[in-house]
């Protein structure tokens, strides 16, 4: 019998891939936010942040490591509850609500961060309607998400949720209709006025190194916290993305006036 699958569990020996993902993205998030701020001339100090799907919390503490004073939403009450549990003094907001309906009435936000969120979510275009409502005029949407390719499928669909020695997420949690091309989601964006910018391909320094630590994590032989310096991520602005890609939009001209 192998580990238990569990999202948003700090059970003793359960296998949560959704947090093992946020810390294998972490930096790579972190990195390509900062690099986009930078570029587009905007200082990260005072402004506001909305990370959704934030799990854990670990993207929106590190987004307030930047200085972006930060609410983050995600639609499980236990990831929630563990994402208060260890925060540290950040002054992050955390509330329990999902990407298709997230509420927040009258608030809006300078960044708007989706994370584990568009290859999960059966109602993209309802996600991302309340994202350009929540987004300042002149603020920045990011996300990541899985592209639809026979790699990407072969990653998802395979390894991480059917392979015995890989598994690391419950059955079903992806399908092939809701991993999305670029070109889908940057259609979803423009129909509610945002126009998609760049599309950023990252990937593991080594792929090897990412089946050894997953079959290793599997096993007991190391923690999460090991995870993030085995399985190292990189940026490949240039390159094609195959299985994994950021991005960033903002609001079309005419969208605000």
């Amino acid at each position: 019998m192998g580990p238990i699958i569990e999202l948003d569990s700090g059970a003793a020996g359960a296998i949560d891939g959704r947090h093992i993902r946020a810390l294998t993205f972490q930096d790579v998030r972190l990195e390509y936010v900062g690099s986009v701020l930078r570029r587009l001339g905007i200082a990260p100090a005072g402004r506001s942040a909305l990370v959704v799907g934030s799990g854990r919390g670990l993207l929106a503490r590190g987004l307030a490591g930047l200085g972006l004073e930060v609410v983050a939403l995600d639609p499980s009450p236990e990831a929630t509850a563990m994402a208060v549990e260890a925060a540290a003094g950040e002054g992050v907001e955390y509330l329990t609500a999902p990407a298709e309906d997230p509420g927040l009435a009258g608030r809006s936000f300078d960044v708007v961060f989706h994370a584990d969120t568009f290859e999960i979510t059966g109602a993209l275009d309802r996600v991302v309607a309340h994202a350009a409502r929540l987004l300042r005029p002149g603020g920045v949407l990011f996300y990541d998400t899985v592209n639809r390719t026979p790699v990407s499928r072969l990653i998802y669909l395979v390894a991480f949720q059917t392979l015995p020695q890989t598994r690391i997420m419950p059955r079903g949690r992806y399908t092939a209709a809701r991993l999305r091309t670029p070109e889908e989601v940057a259609a979803a964006l423009a129909a509610h006025g945002l126009r998609n910018e760049e599309i950023c391909s990252f990937k593991p320094a080594n792929v090897l190194d990412l089946v050894r630590a997953t079959v290793a994590r599997r096993k007991g032989k190391i923690d999460d916290k090991a995870i993030p310096s085995v399985t190292r991520f990189v940026l490949e602005p240039e390159g094609r993305p195959i299985v994994t890609y950021l991005g960033h939009a903002r609001a079309h001209p005419s969208a605000n006036s």
